[in-house]
């Protein structure tokens, strides 16, 4: 008989161990699960319209939907020039204009980080896909390299 009650608190730790991990874990989950990470590819063949540029770079973004901050990071380079300006545009599809919904303060420089708090409006455009990336130069006064932002699951 003692045996039987033995494996049955043994059983009964193992279970409430594993409940705890489970419910630690899920706490975790959750407490993660406000921050969106974004990435993009900047390429003169993304451009509207697009341009002979040799220019490359990336964005890496990351957005706390709860307090709706977006800190960013960007590299760049083979620009045919200094770069003039950069910014992040929307909304707009793939392939699609739009106005600028945050500028990058400058200088703008390789590499560069910046932060802004999005108005809810902006940070439901960016999270659905609708922004893009795009620097522009002396050359490419309309936008030298540019990448459609893209949420990474």
């Amino acid at each position: 008989m003692r045996t039987r009650r033995q494996a049955t608190r043994i059983s009964l730790a193992v279970i409430t161990v594993a409940a705890v991990a489970a419910i630690s874990g899920c706490g975790m989950m959750n407490r993660q699960s406000n921050l969106v990470a974004f990435t993009t590819q900047l390429r003169a063949a993304n451009e509207m319209p697009t341009n002979a540029s040799q220019g490359t770079g990336s964005v890496d973004a990351m957005l706390d939907k709860d307090t709706n901050l977006l800190r960013w990071k960007v590299t760049f380079a083979s620009l045919t020039g200094p770069a003039t300006a950069a910014h992040f545009h929307g909304p707009a599809a793939i392939g699609a204009n739009a106005g600028v919904a945050l500028p990058w303060p400058g200088p703008i420089v390789s590499p560069m980080e910046g932060s802004a708090t999005l108005t809810p409006a902006q940070a439901a455009d960016l999270v659905a896909g609708r922004w893009y990336a795009n620097i522009h130069t002396a050359a490419n006064p309309g936008g030298e390299v540019r990448g459609q932002m893209t949420a990474r699951y």
